[in-house]
């Protein structure tokens, strides 16, 4: 079989191997990198592995078959993905009902896990290289964070964070601006939509491209979704064992790489059951769901920003996956949650089962409180908790009349210094802030 190659969802740029498209981010036709094929999963292997890199080399090992990246999977794994991804059984729940807690690394939040495994593929193939790569970050919350502990004093790469300016928690805000050196935080006078907006003109622009070899380390970039299908591959394997069901997992939904992480993970044959999708006020998804319609719109904050996105760039890798609407409805649901809705979700289920929600988790822990009790008993029920609740102190702390303890990760980054850059949302201004 010919090794796989890497394709554009708008079908107007060269065919790459793994490598190349990691190393590029976003397609030169401004589309999103896929696979031609899903390949064959290992599952003996995956089923047999009790640990995140185990479980990597078993589901990634086809995407990297034939690449020159394909004998570091190990180790790329090993370093990336050493990092504790439970599956915890909700106490004081009647039915069957589990976090994956994906907020254990270095700045508590799911976005670790992708971006650790991005450098560590990229330190492969650009230490060598003549000149510093330069990658575009558009964050509306824990992604900058991520990609700076992931790049920070690697001497190849320069990391460039763009942030809505009024639109992260105070805590998040400090990880993105705390590292100096080699990443530069830049203050966006906007919303997370005209980051995003700035990552993508400025790709697009071949003059700035080829002045700064840009890459991303968006959901955008195929680096970042392969391990995120990792931790739904051994976290269904885990709870099938547990509990003799295939688990359905709630996701909070933004820019949906973390969602559709686990529809390709159901894709290659992985025991997940229902996948729905749990948004704020933000409808994009939600409202083309049920009309059929897409329509991006401007973003709206609300308390859990991570997710206020208007215009979800990975919902491409999704319609070239299932072309048709009807096939999309066939896997995924979703369902919107308010900020007060949120604040009620974090207060009673405090109160219910002593756990702690940040409000990204609080929003798939209100959807799956809107489900019947016949469908909450049907199978194993997976929240997944993308976020530590100690980041979103000033909103979680009043409600639970609590202090959130500070992990040891988090603790040490909120002593060190900020420094950013105050921008406008023009390109004009990117460039001039490059040079």
């Amino acid at each position: 079989m010919a090794d796989l190659q890497f394709v554009s969802s708008r079908g107007a740029a060269p065919a790459l191997s793994l490598s190349e498209a990691i190393a590029t981010g976003l397609a030169p036709d401004g589309g999103l990198y896929i696979p031609t094929r899903l390949p064959p999963v290992d599952a003996a292997g995956a089923a047999a592995a009790r640990t995140l890199p185990g479980v990597a080399r078993a589901a990634l090992a086809g995407f990297f078959s034939g690449d020159r990246l394909q004998a570091a999977l190990g180790d790329i794994a090993d370093a990336a993905l050493d990092l504790p991804a439970p599956a915890t059984r909700v106490v004081g729940s009647q039915e069957p009902l589990f976090a994956l807690e994906l907020y254990h690394g270095p700045t508590a939040a799911f976005k670790d896990f992708g971006a650790r495994f991005l450098a560590e593929s990229l330190q492969r193939l650009e230490s060598r290289a003549a000149a510093p790569m330069t990658i575009l970050v558009a964050t509306s919350g824990d992604t900058g964070g991520a990609v700076a502990a992931a790049f920070h004093r690697r001497p190849w790469v320069r990391v460039v964070i763009l942030y809505p300016a009024g639109l992260v928690s105070p805590r998040q805000e400090q990880q993105l601006c705390c590292w100096g050196e080699n990443v530069a935080s830049l203050r966006i006078a906007g919303t997370f939509d005209d980051c995003q907006r700035l990552v993508k003109e400025a790709f697009g622009n071949p003059a700035l491209a080829s002045r700064h070899r840009f890459s991303s380390a968006n959901s955008i970039n195929i680096g970042r979704l392969l391990p995120q299908m990792v931790y739904y591959a051994a976290s269904s394997l885990d709870l099938e064992r547990r509990t003799r069901a295939k688990p359905s997992y709630i996701i909070p939904a933004g820019n949906l790489g973390n969602a559709f992480a686990a529809v390709w993970a159901r894709a290659l044959g992985f025991p997940i059951a229902r996948i729905i999708l749990a948004h704020n006020v933000n409808r994009t998804v939600p409202d083309f769901l049920q009309s059929g319609i897409w329509q991006p719109r401007p973003s709206i904050a609300t308390l859990a920003s991570a997710m206020d996105v208007g215009n979800p760039s990975n919902m491409e890798r999704m319609r070239a996956l299932y072309p048709t609407l009807s096939e999309i409805r066939e896997q995924l649901s979703a369902d919107c949650v308010d900020d007060a809705t949120i604040r009620a979700r974090i207060g009673e289920d405090f109160m219910r089962y002593g756990r702690e929600w940040c409000p990204h988790t609080a929003t798939a822990a209100e959807v799956y409180a809107r489900l019947s009790v016949a469908e909450r008993r049907a199978h194993p029920w997976v929240v997944v908790a993308t976020a530590h609740p100690a980041k979103f102190n000033v909103i979680v702390e009043p409600i639970i009349g609590k202090h959130v303890t500070v992990p040891d990760s988090l603790e040490r980054l909120l002593r060190l210094p900020q420094h950013a850059v105050d921008l406008p949302p023009t390109l004009e201004a990117l460039a001039a802030a490059l040079t």
